[in-house]
């Protein structure tokens, strides 16, 4: 085709230079352009300045991690329809605030009709629509799941995985790292079974020691050992005709796992010291966050007991494969916990925002709350700040020292003894949780029990940590 003087002065200059002068040129205005992934290849300073995210952020990212409205969750229309003009929105900025502005765009296809991307503007309409009377998580188009929220197609995928398998006694097994929500999945599963109006009872295998977890399980009866004053009745008699979840299921002895396979074969077991077998309809739901194929491989799992778990298997993807989410997660954790007489806050500000997103969430949405908890403990106003947030997620250098009065002169002694030990080094997650930890119990004016709910620990852990780490 025969260059005309637009394609030679485009050559002259550089394509993508003009097309970035152009979208500069309309400074109140949003331009992105997308693949046909819709994964952004560009993104304006107007686009900054209108939704507050930084092209860094977003550029190879997602299209909706930056420009987000309950329309958008159902398809933006330039795909199917190749154009979209003047349509009215209301976006949603870094800072969770409304946008109402118009959206124009048109899209591109090859010859066999595939969609190859295209660009879109956003034009201011006017003043900011004002907020509607109604929870964040719906503002946001986000679906929510027995108190799990998203807009992620992955995880809505797995709410219509549980809502079938609910219709049947299959067991389940949930993987995914700790702070993913594999709990939150196990009640979920039980509330849409038929088993609903029964009970859910759960575990943490981990926490338990092997002897007095066999007890837990299975019950003993009187004077099965010392110091059984009474018959027990475990966790599979008082869950019959519910739901029985195992968390951490991978930590069972082998011993335990054997008994365990027993009564999911059998439906049956016995109390310690007893000899009357019991019957019991329970439905099992287990979680861990180790493959247990590589733990069969090591020896240290049944190869029986794992094909009996994990009939099901359903794996929940990391908070840092899904930050999509993280708006409406901050979103949903204020409104829930402002609710609870923590300070009430009306808006995130765009510097937090881009904070929540850039850190990796290492302890998952768990940590995500957490971090929420702890900034609403510590600032004041209706707005939260970037200085709210925990130190490691606003990205302050964890091994900072933290100007902290230590808890009293006990505590110094023993971390000036340790200082002495040169030949015991800290390990190499120490500063991090020591900084993490002194955070929290400034936070929660030294209590203990708040502390140790915002790091995602028990109270004893917590203890434990303080005395090890000299805080």
């Amino acid at each position: 085709m025969k260059q005309g003087p637009l394609g030679s002065w485009l050559g002259n200059v550089g394509g993508a230079e003009a097309f970035a002068a152009l979208a500069d040129a309309w400074p109140d205005a949003a331009v992105f352009a997308v693949d046909g992934e819709r994964n952004v290849v560009f993104w304006s300073k107007g686009a900054e300045r209108l939704l507050g995210f930084p092209a860094g952020e977003i550029l190879g990212q997602h299209c909706l991690k930056g420009s987000r409205c309950p329309q958008c969750m159902r398809g933006c229309g330039i795909a199917e329809h190749g154009q979209v003009q003047g349509t009215r929105l209301e976006m949603y900025g870094a800072d969770g605030g409304l946008v109402a502005v118009r959206k124009y765009a048109r899209g591109f296809s090859d010859a066999a009709g595939r969609f190859q991307g295209g660009v879109e503007i956003l034009v201011p309409d006017g003043a900011p629509a004002p907020a509607p009377a109604v929870p964040a998580v719906e503002r946001v188009g986000a679906e929510s799941f027995h108190g799990i929220v998203t807009c992620d197609p992955s995880m809505q995928q797995l709410f219509t995985t549980v809502r079938n398998v609910a219709k049947s006694n299959v067991t389940v097994l949930v993987r995914g790292e700790s702070g993913s929500g594999k709990e939150l999945f196990a009640r979920a599963l039980h509330a849409e079974s038929h088993r609903r109006s029964g009970p859910f009872l759960a575990i943490n295998c981990a926490a338990v020691t092997p002897g007095l977890l066999e007890s837990e399980l299975f019950g003993h009866e009187k004077g099965a050992f010392t110091g059984a004053l009474h018959t027990h009745h475990g966790l599979f008699e008082r869950a019959d005709g519910g739901t029985l979840f195992l968390d951490e299921v991978a930590e069972l002895s082998l011993e335990l796992q054997a008994k365990l396979l027993r009564v999911l074969e059998e439906r049956t077991f016995f109390r310690v010291g007893g000899t009357a077998p019991i019957e019991v309809d329970v439905r099992i739901v287990s979680a861990t966050h180790r493959s247990l194929r590589a733990e069969v491989a090591a020896r240290r799992f049944r190869e029986d007991l794992m094909y009996r778990l994990r009939v099901v298997p359903i794996f929940l993807p990391p908070l840092r494969d899904r930050t999509i989410d993280i708006p409406i997660l901050v979103a949903h954790f204020v409104e829930k916990l402002g609710a609870r007489g923590h300070r009430s806050v009306q808006r995130v500000a765009p510097e937090a925002m881009r904070a929540f997103h850039a850190y990796p969430w290492p302890g998952n949405v768990r940590e995500l709350k957490n971090a929420v908890e702890y900034a609403l403990a510590v600032g004041q106003g209706d707005a939260l700040s970037l200085g709210d947030l925990p130190p490691d997620v606003r990205g302050v250098d964890p091994r900072a020292p933290v100007a902290l009065p230590p808890p009293g002169a006990e505590t110094r002694a023993g971390a000036e003894t340790r200082a002495g030990q040169p030949d015991e080094p800290a390990g190499p997650d120490e500063p991090d949780e020591r900084t993490a930890i002194a955070a929290a119990l400034a936070a929660a004016g030294g209590h203990i029990g708040k502390a140790a709910r915002m790091l995602g620990m028990s109270r004893p852990t917590l203890w434990r940590k303080r005395k090890k780490l000299g805080i």
